[in-house]
């Protein structure tokens, strides 16, 4: 997955191809960390990241709003709502376990009598350090580092397992086993060079991806795509949301037509069991956009919402890879954000 032979110094692409292998053994670390977990009386739930921990809380936020009774915050700094308190169940989130945003959220929510859960980092991470003082429940990352997909979907099961624990969710149990029977089919399209990844990567070339996804997981996965091409590419990328972006982004392009199509591609991802009316807004979507894009690229997923994530997720993974190989890029380091500790 590494292009013309470019360095790869992190191994990202060894972690993003074993990425399905690795689901079912996340899936028991995140209950070994949590055996004898549970809250009752929860009345709202809340999770907190920067980065990729910012990611696994929207993408935990859509998983499970289809079952949660109660709401379900998202925020993306140290700031905690005034709600907050007794009855609230509250998820640090951070890749890196350094994320001090993430800590200092945990501190206060933990202050104010939340049940606050600290996922993300290693043992010696500031995340970690702080759950042992506090007495809080706190999952690992797992072990490749923090901005890989493994990160991620290790952020993300650590809080359905807890909610499934509390009764505000099923059991995650029977979508991974159907999530990894997927990604692997989907993993052996992806790779090589006349793969799937590689297929998309030659298609956007040195143009900006613009990247669509629908409301909910979709949304996340795109914005997924649109980190992994800035982290591991160095390249700028977009991201929006369907169909939010359809009331006002798609008028811009007006006047900017002669240069967006020398400049961006669109990539929509979709879903193979699309409902009518979503399938006509992103026909919609298409339509508006052929003329003031270098290129139109359609993406399809498909299985419940935990797979179609996931397998989004691999394929911008290894997209992006793909797009640093072709610059000789090395995907690994980023020094201004390892220097912030971010994720």
């Amino acid at each position: 997955m590494s292009g013309r032979g470019a360095p790869d110094s992190y191994g990202l692409a060894q972690a993003a191809t074993t990425f399905p292998e690795r689901l079912p053994d996340l899936l028991e670390a995140s209950r070994r960390a949590l055996a004898g977990f549970t809250v009752a009386d929860v009345r709202a739930v809340a999770a907190c990241g920067v980065g990729t921990g910012a990611l696994a809380a929207e993408a935990t936020a859509a998983l499970g709003s289809p079952y949660l009774p109660v709401p379900f915050w998202v925020g993306h700094d140290g700031a905690v709502p005034a709600f907050v308190g007794p009855g609230t169940l509250f998820f640090a989130l951070s890749a890196s376990g350094v994320s001090t945003e993430t800590t200092a959220a945990a501190t206060e929510a933990a202050g104010r009598g939340a049940t606050v859960v600290a996922v993300g980092g290693d043992s010696r991470s500031a995340l970690a350090r702080l759950a042992a003082e506090a007495g809080l429940p706190w999952c690992s990352r797992g072990e490749t580092g923090a901005r890989t997909l493994e990160a991620l979907a290790a952020t993300v099961l650590p809080v359905l397992v807890s909610l499934a624990a509390s009764g505000l969710v099923p059991d995650p149990a029977t979508q991974i086993d159907a999530a990894v029977a997927r990604l692997g089919r989907r993993r052996d399209a992806f790779v090589g060079p006349e793969g799937g990844a590689a297929l998309v990567a030659r298609r956007i070339g040195r143009t900006i991806p613009l990247v669509y996804g629908a409301e909910g997981v979709d949304a996340v996965a795109a914005r997924w795509w649109k980190a992994r091409v800035n982290l591991n590419a160095k390249a700028p990328a977009f991201a929006g949301a369907v169909p939010a972006r359809t009331y006002d982004e798609l008028a811009g392009w007006g006047q900017g037509g002669d240069i967006t199509r020398q400049v961006m591609s669109l990539v929509l991802l979709r879903r193979d069991d699309e409902p009518a009316e979503l399938a006509r807004l992103f026909d919609a979507v298409a339509s508006e956009c052929d003329e003031v894009m270098a290129d139109l690229i359609e993406v399809r997923a498909g299985g419940d919402d935990l797979s179609r994530f996931f397998e989004l997720a691999l394929l911008g993974e290894l997209v992006s890879l793909v797009l640093a190989g072709n610059e000789g890029v090395d995907p690994g380091p980023v020094p201004g954000i390892d220097e912030a500790h971010v994720g």
